[in-house]
């Protein structure tokens, strides 16, 4: 068997034609790798700005009639002794009691808030405390849910305690608060929504979309105050007012 092989002017051919060829594909090659680094670059260099923003507070109120009295009544009695200052308290709790049932209030309207019993010194020339007896109390909470009456129920507790009784103060409230808040609540939000759309037209922006949005607790007014009330009289006059709840929303938009 017999090997022919290419003669020199056929390889030199072959030499010429590879050299070529590679010169081709690393030219082709070059320039995309010369773009592979722009293209990174360029794509680093994307920024996303914030939007801007705009926050603002809104305040709404609301207020009703208030139908719901509640009041603080007690007993208080001072014996030389701590079991018949107890005894005493009793028997008074006992009269306080019974006309609030006779008054028509409901058991699961009046409530025990506090019972004490404690010494009561005196002072003597030489400066020295000593016990000279005692004082024992009871107060309750009582809801009128006919505050008509609320003035009656006052005049006719003091009247069956005499001595012993106190009365504490009256505070003035909407069995149901919800449909107040939610009123209050909607001015709220109205408030915010306005005041972040003036911003906006002053700053040349539209409102755009809210980002955010946060209450604060409800607000009431705090416990009025009973007048004092003597023993010999029927019924209380007082003045319910209006209840006003009060709610504070925190509100963030977006600004076109």
């Amino acid at each position: 068997m017999t090997i022919r092989r290419p003669s020199a002017a056929r390889t030199a051919r072959l030499l010429a034609a590879t050299a070529l060829l590679g010169g081709l594909l690393a030219g082709t090659a070059a320039p995309a790798l010369a773009a592979a680094p722009e293209r990174v670059a360029l794509r680093g260099a994307v920024r996303t700005e914030a939007p801007a923003t705009v926050t603002v507070s809104g305040n709404g109120r609301a207020a009703a009639a208030p139908d719901l009295a509640i009041l603080s009544v007690g007993v208080e009695a001072t014996r030389k002794t701590a079991k018949e200052a107890m005894a005493a308290q009793n028997t008074a709790a006992e009269a306080l009691l019974g006309v609030l049932d006779k008054q028509g209030i409901a058991e699961r309207d009046i409530r025990t808030d506090s019972l004490s019993l404690s010494p009561v010194y005196t002072q003597n020339a030489q400066g020295e405390s000593k016990v000279t007896g005692y004082q024992a109390g009871q107060s309750f909470s009582v809801k009128v849910r006919d505050i008509d009456r609320a003035g009656q129920v006052i005049g006719a507790v003091n009247d069956a305690t005499g001595d012993a009784g106190r009365i504490n103060g009256v505070v003035f409230d909407v069995a149901d608060p919800s449909a107040l808040r939610v009123k209050a609540r909607e001015a709220a939000y109205r408030d915010a929504y306005d005041k972040a759309a003036q911003h906006a037209r002053l700053s040349g922006h539209r409102l755009g979309r809210l980002v955010s949005l946060s209450e604060g607790e409800s607000v009431r007014p705090g416990p009025g105050a009973a007048p004092g009330v003597s023993a010999d009289e029927a019924s209380v006059p007082l003045a319910p007012g209006e209840i006003e709840e009060q709610v504070t929303v925190s509100a963030v938009f977006e600004l076109l």
